[in-house]
């Protein structure tokens, strides 16, 4: 196994103006990229909006986008259509689809984003997620809203997106509760948003808290303990193809 893992946290975000062409200030953060991974990602990031703050809608042409938002209340509008949003709310945006962000209430708005590179072969667009939890699909672009990921999870993305994108979740652990993560045949990343713990690693002990962000790339392996308060934290997880599959 591969010893190198990603590690990084929000604690020193860039300022940004004018995100998406819309006025006002942001913040955001790169947690993963491309760079160091085998799987199809773009980049894994935080973002976060002051009370009454804007991302600029716009549309996605070539990429697909997850939203998982962690803190805060807002309003998603996505191809047209006004979604609220709060902690928990998943939002699986596919190729074609426009989308922007506004905080409503009165407190920052933060939230992660999965982003990655859409195939060129595009599945049924009449099919729809089998399932069994609630998804609120918003049109015939299959983009879809989950509105709290902690209660309809885990959510099998590739229902929606044409990606490499699988399993998406929250996660939580009890107090010393553990979970082992290997990252054969997929890559892995998670992000703590609740609690205290460490993840081992073949060559490290990293401390795990609120706001930390772990991705495993190919060939890695970690184990999860959760402290004495137990850890929560989002995971998703990216099939990544053989070298036949290439």
């Amino acid at each position: 196994m591969r010893e190198a893992v990603v590690v990084a946290t929000v604690h020193e975000p860039a300022d940004v103006h004018g995100v998406h062409a819309a006025e006002g200030l942001s913040r955001w953060t790169c947690l993963a990229r491309r760079a160091g991974l085998h799987g199809g990602w773009e980049a894994v990031e935080w973002a976060w909006l002051p009370p009454g703050g804007v991302s600029g809608e716009h549309r996605h042409t070539r990429t697909e986008e997850l939203y998982h938002v962690l803190t805060g209340r807002g309003e998603l509008t996505l191809d047209g259509r006004p979604c609220p949003v709060r902690p928990g709310t998943t939002v699986l945006t596919a190729a074609g689809s426009r989308h922007g962000l506004r905080n409503t209430g009165e407190e920052p708005l933060s939230w992660l984003v999965v982003e990655l590179p859409a195939p060129h072969a595009t599945k049924d667009p009449t099919q729809r997620p089998t399932k069994d939890t609630v998804m609120h699909p918003t049109g015939p672009s299959r983009s879809t809203v989950v509105p709290d990921l902690h209660q309809a999870g885990p959510v099998d993305a590739s229902t929606v997106l044409t990606g490499p994108l699988r399993t998406v979740r929250v996660t939580r652990l009890l107090p010393a509760g553990t979970a082992a993560l290997t990252a054969r045949g997929v890559e892995h990343t998670l992000y703590v948003t609740e609690g205290t713990g460490t993840a081992r690693t073949a060559s490290a002990r990293v401390p795990l808290a609120a706001g930390v962000a772990l991705t495993l790339p190919l060939g890695t392996h970690a184990e999860l303990r959760a402290g004495t308060h137990g850890l929560e934290y989002f995971h998703a997880v990216l099939a990544v193809p053989t070298e036949e599959q290439r």
